[in-house]
């Protein structure tokens, strides 16, 4: 294969540093560049360094699918790790089941999806909007207004939503999506349906640069947070730190980690992470995922000795690891992950308080097949 160099393991890393999504793929950018560092300096896997080359698509689908292809035909990689928009997950599937590589996917998504030729590391739906959609209910009240980009992450997400709130007696009084990189004016519109519609609480599903101007333009706008929050899978610290902590206070995130998780593995993580990339900068769900998933990825190597997808993926869905947010280990029926869902509230100080957090890692439902949308999730868990 042209470029192929035995002498070190050759991988690829395709995530956006700038663009419409630049701050969280770039989290994800650190935290992969962390582990591989920390894994080369540790003497690199059967005694070969990680070689990665890195691309940056800058938000551009069609670069991803572009660069996908360097990787893999030119370059000599045969993994990748990257993308965190569902699009650009997308625009690389045939690529990489083409050219049989094996791309490790860090972000959470709307699920419904199976390839050999894929490691799925971040959330699904059960994993992050279940527990969430009770604890809207449970401590805001029963209506719900829907807001997203407009694209399928969000659309499928805000379904899920919209079943579980009106199968748990809830009401949605409102669903409105606006494009990917809209502007301030379609936001502050989203704004003015959501104070006509009063609602309890807000689920958002709006991304990226979106997201900032949103949370912004609604710290602007008079609504009280500590009454009607905007709740979210993906405002997380690093993405507060770029709006300003003190207009996301109040705001609800669900995730499988928070910077501020107590125990030994996160410190470690927290501390080399401010160590390699400045102390001002957050780690987060995103930087976090991808640390862990390099490191999961290296586990897999030594057991298989080849980066071949079908050989290193069967030995990738056998390990298991202590993460920083906790145990994790595959669903070897789904090739996505069991993760221990959370709730947390953002503080002024952008940290968040974990108010809620189930007692044991969720087996990941990714086609909804098991999930039952009438229980109480909050009492699989306990108080953080």
């Amino acid at each position: 294969m042209p470029g192929r160099d035995e002498a070190t393991w050759r991988v690829g890393v395709l995530f956006s540093r700038s663009g419409v999504s630049g701050i969280t793929e770039t989290e994800h950018f650190l935290g992969t560049a962390l582990a591989i560092e920390e894994i080369n300096t540790a003497g690199g896997v059967l005694g070969r360094p990680i070689a990665p080359i890195c691309y940056d698509p800058a938000g551009d689908t069609d670069a991803y699918r572009a660069y996908a292809r360097r990787m893999l035909a030119e370059d000599g990689a045969e993994v990748v790790f990257g993308c965190s928009l569902s699009a650009s997950r997308k625009s690389v599937l045939s690529t990489v089941e083409r050219h049989n590589g094996l791309l490790w996917y860090p972000s959470i998504y709307e699920g419904f999806e199976y390839s050999e030729n894929i490691v799925y590391t971040g959330a699904t739906l059960n994993q992050n909007v279940f527990a969430l959609a009770d604890y809207l209910l449970q401590e805001h009240g029963p209506r719900i207004f829907l807001i997203g980009s407009d694209y399928i992450y969000p659309r499928e997400s805000n379904r899920v939503m919209r079943d579980l709130i009106e199968a748990k007696g809830g009401t949605i009084v409102g669903e409105l999506y606006a494009p990917l990189d809209a502007d301030d004016a379609a936001h502050a519109a989203m704004i003015t349906e959501i104070r006509h519609a009063a609602p309890d609480a807000v689920f958002s599903t709006v991304v990226g640069r979106g997201a900032e101007r949103l949370y912004r333009a609604y710290a602007g706008s008079g609504i009280d947070r500590t009454r009607c929050p905007i709740a979210s899978l993906t405002l997380a610290e690093g993405q507060i730190r770029a709006i300003g902590p003190e207009l996301c206070s109040g705001h609800v995130l669900a995730a499988s980690y928070f910077s501020a998780l107590a125990g030994d593995a996160n410190r470690r993580f927290v501390e080399a992470f401010q160590a390699r990339f400045g102390a001002e900068r957050p780690t987060s769900m995103w930087s976090e995922t991808a640390y862990a998933q390099v490191h999961l990825f290296a586990q897999a190597l030594t057991e298989a000795g080849t980066l071949d997808a079908e050989r290193l993926g069967a030995a990738a869905l056998r390990q298991r690891i202590a993460a920083p947010e906790g145990e994790l280990a595959f669903d070897g029926e789904t090739r996505h992950i069991w993760l221990t869902p959370g709730i947390g509230v953002a503080r002024s100080d952008g940290q968040f308080d974990v108010v809620w957090r189930a007692r044991r890692p969720v087996r990941p439902d990714p086609y909804l097949a098991w999930s039952r949308f009438e229980t109480n999730w909050l009492d699989e868990g306990m108080a953080a």
